[in-house]
């Protein structure tokens, strides 16, 4: 792999990660979830979180920095929406997956190692 293909998988992987710890707050995965349904306006998602309104606007500002949401006014009232409603679809996706454990021993792990390793070889 070039140095400069290298470079641009870990920019995607960072921008990745960036989105996986956005997503990874409660009350930001109920946010989502509820957008998912259709827009909201902050009162309607303060409600259904029973938070104060000025922690919904915050978690709503960091969702909105990682262009996950977007807003529009309807009078006095700020109303969100999902600006990626792909995102909801593959959290739900997930959320609902089961990841099994799977144990395994020294010599399974050795062997799977020494296939790698061979593969790659193979590659050359």
């Amino acid at each position: 792999m070039s140095t400069r293909a290298s470079a641009k998988n870990l920019k995607s992987l960072r921008e990745t990660a960036g989105l996986l710890r956005v997503l990874g707050h409660p009350t930001r995965l109920a946010i989502v979830e509820k957008l998912s349904k259709g827009p909201e306006c902050v009162t309607d998602i303060q409600e259904l979180l029973d938070v104060p309104q000025a922690n919904v606007s915050q978690h709503l500002a960091v969702l909105r920095s990682h262009q996950i949401v977007g807003y529009y006014e309807d009078g006095k009232l700020r109303c969100y929406y999902l600006t990626r409603p792909g995102i909801a679809a593959a959290v739900r996706e997930f959320l609902g997956s089961s990841f099994p454990v799977v144990e395994r021993s020294r010599e399974q792990v050795r062997r799977a190692g020494s296939r790698v390793k061979a593969d790659k070889t193979c590659e050359a």
